[in-house]
């Protein structure tokens, strides 16, 4: 699939169990007013969370899926996907494994939403995100990665600027030392 495709939308009904082979897959919420939180990542080898919920309960998607980089994905049916849990010990045991580290990375985001101030965790992702210092990405983009709104992000940059630990410019920043 190409980059920006989308995989799976919010309502959509579950066809089965996406194995991503290569390349990489977000997965987010996006809320009445077009404000977009990214729950996570799939990675080669990682199985959707979301997808194994909607399979067990038979209820529809409340998220989208939209390929990041180009991927190479396996579907793998419902039908299937309970034969293989209860036929192979070692398949069960990934996609629980797999599981419980996206339930555990879910409840940080919760966490974090919650109750950590927004400065913080924007300095915090600016920090583990930036190459050499700087990045290219926009405003819009970190609030999607933090769960607010992109004024909420611009107002905070600019308070980091006029601080002086960032110096910004169009789809631009870097942090100064």
């Amino acid at each position: 699939m190409p980059a920006g495709q989308v995989l799976f939308g919010a309502g959509d009904r579950c066809k089965g169990l996406p194995l991503i082979l290569s390349g990489r897959v977000k997965v987010q919420m996006t809320d009445v007013s077009g404000n977009r939180i990214v729950l996570y990542r799939i990675d080669p080898d990682d199985v959707c969370t979301l997808s194994i919920g909607c399979l067990m309960t038979g209820r529809s998607y409340r998220a989208e899926a939209i390929v990041e980089e180009a991927a190479e994905i396996l579907l793998i049916p419902g039908a299937l996907l309970d034969q293989l849990m209860g036929q192979s010990k070692d398949f069960r045991l990934g996609v629980l494994e797999s599981y419980g580290r996206r339930l555990d990375d879910l409840m940080l985001l919760v966490e974090e939403v919650a109750f950590r101030r927004m400065d913080q965790r924007l300095e915090e992702w600016l920090t583990s995100h930036m190459t050499d210092g700087s990045m290219e990405v926009t405003h819009q983009q970190i609030a999607s990665e933090l769960g607010t709104a992109r004024e909420v992000v611009s107002r905070l940059l600019k308070e980091f600027e006029n601080q002086g630990r960032v110096e910004l410019s169009r789809g631009h920043i870097r942090l100064i030392a």
